[in-house]
C-alpha cells in the first residue's frame, strides 16, 4: 500500500491512501454476494442472478460503495501503520478518486496525538516522607481498637454528654414542609460524631431520655442535596435512650480479644507499630511516585490537547466509575439521587483532571518508546496470573479478553513508572523547596 501524511497543524493532518486493484476485486465479489440476495432478476430466481448478468444490467460501478464500506476499515488501519501516526478520533473520509482498473484513492482528515519532547524523568528530587511510628500514633491506634470494644451502656435519669449514643426519632422541616430524608424513627446517633448536619448533634447535649427538643440548623452552602443548600431547617426530636461507652481495660486480655495471634498488651502493640510502618512506607512510595511522575511531565515538552483525547478520558473515567457503582448493586440513576447529584456533576469531577491525565499517560508512553521497554512472555504471563487472583477468575478467561498487546502496553508503563520512581532521590523538604 502506498499512503502519505501531511500534517497542516499540530494535531491534525491529511492521510492519503490506496486500495489497490486486487483489493478491490476481493471488495467488489463480497459486495456482489451481499447485495445478490434480494435481487429480483426476470428470468431468474430471486438471489440466483449471475455476476456478469449483473454487471451487465447494472454495471460494476453500482457495487463501489458497499465496497469501499466493506474495504475501508482494513485500509484505514493499513495506512496509520505504515505511517505511524496516533489518530485519537473518527477520520473525516473522502473519496478521491475511484477508476475502472485502478487503485482507488482516498484521504482521511485525521487528528493525531500530539507530539511529546521528552525531559529529564531519572534522578528527580522529590519530598522525603518518614516513616517513623511514635509511641503517641500507636497510643491513638490502640485507643481506635478500645473504642471499638466498648459496650454501650444506658445511662439511667442523665443527660447526654458528647461521645454518648442517643436513640431518637426526627422530623425535619423546611419552610414548613418535609423534605426526603428529613424523618427517622428510634435513629441511633453518637454525639460527636458528626454525621449530621453541623449543630444538630451539640444541641442534644444535655438532654435526657424522653426529652423532646426542637433543633435548629442551617444546611451547609455546599451539602449533597442542591434544593437544601444553605436553607434553615427545624428538627422535632425524641429522644428515647441515652448510652454511654464502656471501655474495657486495657490489658492482656483485652489484646486477646483484639488479636487472636497475640498473648499480651506489648505484644499488641509491637504488632500495631509494624502494621503503621509498613502503611507509611506504602504511603511514601505513593507520594514519591506522584511527585517524581509529576515532575517528569513537567519536564517535558507537549503539544496542545486536541478535545477528543480529554473527552475519552471523561469518558472512561465515568464508565469505570459507574461500573464500579453497578458491581456493588448500586445503578447510575439510584447513584445521583442518593448523592444528590447528576451525570453534569460527575462529568464536571472528572473533566477538572482530565488534562494531568491525558498528559501524564503521553509522556510515560513517550518513555516507553524511548527506552524500548521489553516484555517478555513470562511476565505477560505473570500478569495474567495475577489478574485472576485479583478478580478470582480464570487465567484462560482473563486472556480472552485481554489482547497481548495491551498487557504488553500495562507492563511496559508500570516498569517506567517504577523506574522513575526507583531512580528519585529524597531530600528534606526544605532543601527540596529550595
Amino acid at each position: 500500500m502506498s499512503a502519505k501524511w501531511e500534517k497542516q497543524s499540530e494535531n491534525t493532518g491529511k492521510l492519503t491512501f490506496e486500495i489497490e486493484p486486487d483489493k478491490i476485486k476481493e471488495g467488489l465479489d463480497q459486495a456482489f454476494l451481499k447485495v445478490k440476495k434480494n435481487l429480483n432478476v426476470p428470468g431468474f430466481r430471486k438471489g440466483r442472478v449471475p455476476r456478469q448478468i449483473f454487471d451487465h444490467l447494472y454495471g460494476e460501478e453500482a457495487l463501489y460503495q458497499d465496497a469501499v464500506n466493506i474495504l475501508l476499515p482494513d485500509a484505514y488501519s493499513a495506512a496509520i501503520a505504515e505511517t505511524e501516526i496516533k489518530p485519537v478520533d473518527q477520520p473525516k473520509i473522502d473519496v478521491k478518486s475511484m477508476e475502472k482498473g485502478q487503485s482507488w484513492v482516498l484521504t482521511a482528515d485525521v487528528t493525531v496525538e500530539p507530539e511529546v519532547e521528552v525531559g529529564d524523568y531519572r534522578g528527580l528530587e522529590v519530598a522525603a516522607h518518614s516513616t517513623e511510628v511514635s509511641d503517641d500514633e500507636v497510643a491513638a491506634e490502640l485507643k481506635k481498637k478500645r473504642d471499638q470494644q466498648a459496650e454501650l451502656v444506658l445511662k439511667e435519669d442523665q443527660p447526654a454528654a458528647k461521645g454518648d449514643t442517643v436513640i431518637i426519632d426526627f422530623e425535619g422541616k423546611v419552610d414548613g414542609e418535609k423534605f426526603d430524608g428529613g424523618t427517622a424513627k428510634n435513629y441511633s446517633l453518637e454525639l460527636g460524631s458528626n454525621a449530621f448536619i453541623p449543630g444538630f448533634e451539640d444541641q442534644l447535649i444535655g438532654h435526657k431520655a424522653e426529652d423532646e427538643v426542637e433543633v435548629k440548623v442551617t444546611f451547609p452552602d455546599d451539602y449533597q442535596a442542591h434544593d437544601l443548600q444553605g436553607k434553615e431547617a427545624v428538627f422535632s426530636v425524641k429522644l428515647h435512650e441515652v448510652k454511654e461507652k464502656q471501655l474495657p481495660d486495657l490489658d492482656d486480655d483485652f489484646a486477646k480479644d483484639v488479636d487472636e495471634e497475640v498473648d499480651t498488651l506489648e505484644e499488641l502493640k509491637a504488632k500495631i507499630k509494624e502494621q503503621l510502618q509498613d502503611s507509611k512506607k506504602q504511603a511514601a512510595k505513593e507520594a514519591v511516585q506522584d511527585e517524581a511522575i509529576d515532575k517528569a511531565v513537567t519536564n517535558a515538552k507537549i503539544g496542545p490537547i486536541p478535545a477528543a483525547m480529554l473527552e475519552e478520558d471523561v469518558k472512561r473515567q465515568m464508565d469505570q466509575y459507574l461500573n464500579g457503582m453497578q458491581q456493588q448493586g448500586i445503578s447510575p440513576e439510584t447513584y445521583y439521587k442518593i448523592t444528590g447529584t447528576s451525570e453534569k456533576d460527575l462529568r464536571k469531577q472528572f473533566e477538572d483532571g482530565a488534562e494531568k491525565r491525558v498528559k501524564t499517560n503521553l509522556v510515560l508512553e513517550a518513555i516507553v518508546a524511548k527506552e524500548d521497554v521489553e516484555v517478555t512472555a513470562d511476565e505477560i504471563n505473570q500478569e495474567l496470573e495475577n489478574l485472576a487472583k485479583e478478580y478470582n477468575m480464570k487465567a484462560d478467561v482473563i486472556r480472552k479478553s485481554l489482547s497481548d498487546e495491551m498487557l504488553k502496553h500495562d507492563i511496559a508503563i508500570r516498569k517506567v513508572i517504577d523506574e522513575i520512581t526507583e531512580s528519585a532521590k529524597q531530600v528534606e523538604k526544605s532543601e527540596s523547596a529550595k
